[in-house]
């Protein structure tokens, strides 16, 4: 397996094994986490430009804020799970990657909350001393499709 391959692996793991099912238990309540943890996975500064915001978030409690924001609506709307009906992970080098993933949460009752398609840029960066880890240095999104397959959402030129 290439250097990349095992990169593109690490990076699936750590997003959808660990990053997702903490971010989904604190946004649908379960863990009483809230957003205190968000900055663990997701870098200050940060560039969001998703769900209505376009702005570099300078700090942990922007970072928080944003995230705060997300989680009131989606536990307004009882969200209690997501389903992802489309994802790619690429590795660009050993330190830097991007997650395209199509989101739809979804109350227990399966009827959705919201659906999404959404660009995560990734970097491996030094962790306060503890070594390197991931990061999501970026974030856009678009909501205004309904499709469950990424290359009818994003456009792509080759």
């Amino acid at each position: 397996m290439s250097e990349l391959a095992q990169t593109a692996q690490e990076i699936e793991k750590w997003w959808f094994r660990e990053y997702m099912p903490r971010w989904v238990a604190a946004s649908s309540g379960k863990s009483g986490e809230g957003d205190g943890f968000i900055t663990e996975y997701w870098n200050v500064p940060l560039y969001a430009n998703a769900l209505g915001t376009r702005a570099w978030l300078n700090t942990a409690d922007d970072v928080r804020k944003f995230l705060a924001d997300q989680q009131v609506e989606l536990q307004v709307q009882h969200y209690d799970h997501t389903t992802i009906p489309d994802r790619k992970v690429v590795a660009y080098n050993k330190n830097g990657g991007s997650i395209d993933v199509i989101w739809s949460r979804r109350r227990q009752d399966e009827s959705e909350v919201r659906h999404l398609a959404v660009h995560f840029e990734v970097a491996k960066l030094e962790d306060k001393g503890k070594g390197q880890a991931w990061r999501v240095i970026a974030i856009q999104s678009e909501d205004n499709n309904k499709s469950n397959a990424l290359d009818q959402i994003f456009a792509q030129i080759f």
